[in-house]
């Protein structure tokens, strides 16, 4: 097993990706810190990696990661818990319920507070026991769409768009290398994965039904991307195979953007 007794925090791993980065971490001989803020994803979670033999080496905490403390809480339980940090997954963000048509700064802040500054907070508050260790992986979730570059369609200029969730899944980039910059010379990698349109409960809530056999078709895979699928990057960010792979964003998503 590749991450056999090592100690991973998985933010939003409540449900979807989060929630099956947890499971095959498990699988991995992992164990495993379900940081989410909802109780009731948290429990059906909880629930899903019970079924799958492997919640002995789960467990829950309650966790808002655009909250300072909360975040620091997160940390402290969990090296009280099991001794140590050695993985950090930041997957939780503001997905499914994101309203795309708002261009309010107000709004914008709120985004970038859970999908970016989110990312930064669990990283504060994890590095210093990762710097003590001489070791650590920390594993950032940015997305297809920071590559996005849509074009607006012809019509009268209304205001500059917000374009909340692209622009904090770029600065997820962003962020991945200054921090694998800043923390690399204490033994700790920093590293991007951006999925593809994945087939998750979110999505299906962000998509329209009609649109979601065409999601495939814009990939040269020609393959519905399922969070499992994004499983195998994560174990491989967090094993000893990528001692010194840091600073890097793999795109899982069928080859939907190859960015060079």
């Amino acid at each position: 097993m590749r991450l056999d007794d090592k100690v991973a925090i998985i933010t939003g791993a409540g449900q979807g990706i989060g929630l099956a980065y947890a499971e095959r971490f498990l699988a991995e001989g992992a164990k495993v810190v379900v940081a989410e803020l909802d109780e009731t994803r948290a429990d059906a979670g909880m629930k899903h990696l019970e079924e799958s033999g492997g919640s002995t080496n789960a467990v829950f905490v309650q966790t808002d990661i655009s909250d300072e403390a909360s975040a620091q809480a997160c940390a402290d339980a969990t090296r009280e818990q099991f001794g140590r940090i050695d993985i950090l997954v930041n997957n939780a963000a503001i997905y499914h319920d994101i309203d795309n048509e708002r261009n309010d700064y107000d709004y914008l802040q709120k985004i970038f507070a859970v999908n970016h500054h989110g990312a930064w907070l669990m990283t504060r508050a994890v590095a210093p026991t990762m710097v003590e260790q001489s070791s650590g992986r920390i594993v950032n979730q940015s997305s297809d769409a920071a590559y996005m570059y849509n074009v607006t369609p012809p019509g009268p200029f209304r205001e500059v768009g917000a374009f909340s969730y692209s622009q904090t899944k770029w600065g997820v980039i962003g962020l991945t290398k200054f921090l694998a910059g800043q923390l690399g010379q204490y033994g700790i990698t920093v590293n991007c994965i951006a999925p593809g349109i994945t087939m998750t409960e979110a999505t299906r809530r962000v998509v329209p039904e009609e649109f979601m056999s065409m999601i495939p078709m814009m990939s040269a895979m020609k393959q519905p991307l399922e969070p499992e699928d994004l499983t195998g990057a994560a174990v491989f960010f967090c094993s000893d195979d990528a001692r010194l792979v840091t600073g890097q964003v793999l795109c899982v998503d069928g080859g939907a953007q190859m960015p060079s």
